[in-house]
């Protein structure tokens, strides 16, 4: 029998930079009740949502994922020629094909890589950092660009007042990298597709183009609301167990941001200490999908709450319903500090800390 040669495993990988774009026009709560029946007051209590980000025209999906990836690349001190691979997770990519992916590397310089797109929803970010993670340490590929964007108010009806205040647009983006000892934990995910029917699209896109109609996002939230507060404590709990860490050894906690009250059940259930700092960007950010961790990762580095080698447990849940999530070491913050609004300059590659962080398992 022929044996084929296979790529040289690598000992580990690593998030090597990290970016977000965050869309320019900002709807608030008052602005949002003009088209629903509802108030700022209530809006508040059921989401924790004080304001979210819309798309003007010219932010589409590609543009937002284009900065949000230089910013990336930038952070980890790389060019787009240098990329070995890039992974999209989207579903407002109103496209069957091309996949985005490959309009992104085109966007972004890259040589003859692969490029290919991945729907899993709110998920997506954490389905696509497992991906990469396997492709590097594998040695498949070297350097893998991994996007999160969405557009959904491309797909929010605005006349649903149980959804219309949700959802929001915005990009998110990781390089992951070779590494000495593993920096990206063993993935935990899954899914329930007895309670798929909880969120989909009013129309599939042929159904929507034949009948000259939008297709919009719909969503039975007492279901989800119920599956996201007890099953996501539970696929948490593993991830934790998988990484080998305890909860006092973590520093960052980011759940997908759909509804705080969410987070709040997912805490109780987690007993996380006082010490790990959660985030909260659904307060400015509204539920962005995929891109929902990145960004707020992104709002963790602004506000200085990042430190080299800080331990973040990730998880995203969505539809299909599909989750996923892992405990992965982030890089040191960029420096200078990184202004959102701004095109930050190309920093030197972080040195290495002077503490050695802890060391994750990887996949078996």
């Amino acid at each position: 029998m022929i044996a084929l040669p296979q790529s040289s495993p690598r000992p580990g990988s690593a998030i090597l930079g990290l970016g977000a774009y965050e869309p320019s026009r900002v709807i608030s709560n008052d602005q949002m009740c003009q088209w629903i029946d509802s108030s700022d007051e209530w809006i508040r209590q059921r989401t924790g949502i004080v304001e979210r980000r819309w798309a003007e025209p010219h932010e589409t999906i590609l543009a937002m994922a284009a900065s949000a990836a230089q910013r990336a690349l930038d952070h980890a001190g790389l060019t787009g020629d240098q990329l070995d691979g890039v992974i999209v997770a989207t579903v407002t990519h109103l496209e069957q094909t091309p996949a985005l992916a490959v309009r992104l590397a085109g966007a972004l310089g890259c040589g003859p890589c692969p490029a290919w797109d991945i729907s899993a929803a709110c998920a997506g970010f954490c389905y696509g950092l497992a991906q990469a993670d396997a492709l590097v340490r594998s040695g498949v590929l070297g350097h893998v660009l991994v996007v999160a964007g969405d557009r959904l108010s491309d797909m929010t009806d605005l006349t649903d007042r149980s959804t219309a205040f949700l959802f929001a647009d915005g990009a998110g983006a990781a390089v992951v990298g070779p590494s000495p000892s593993p920096r990206i934990g063993p993935v935990v995910w899954g899914s329930d597709p007895a309670q798929g029917p909880t969120i989909g699209q009013t129309l599939d896109w042929a159904e929507a183009v034949s009948q000259g109609r939008p297709a919009h996002l719909r969503m039975d939230g007492q279901p989800v609301f119920r599956w996201a507060t007890t099953a996501m404590a539970d696929a948490t709990r593993r991830i934790m167990a998988d990484s080998g860490l305890t909860p006092d050894q973590l520093d960052l906690f980011v759940p997908h941001q759909a509804n705080n009250r969410i987070t709040d059940s997912m805490l109780r259930h987690l007993r996380l200490p006082e010490s790990v700092q959660v985030a909260r960007s659904i307060q400015r950010l509204g539920n962005t999908s995929a891109s929902s961790i990145p960004l707020a990762i992104d709002q963790l580095y602004r506000a200085g709450q990042v430190k080299e080698g800080a331990t973040c447990l990730m998880v995203g849940f969505g539809a299909g319903l599909v989750y996923a999530g892992q405990v992965a070491l982030l890089p040191a913050p960029a420096t200078p500090a990184r202004d959102q609004n701004q095109s930050p300059a190309a920093p030197e590659r972080p040195a290495a800390p002077a503490t050695e962080p802890p060391t994750l398992p990887h996949q078996q």
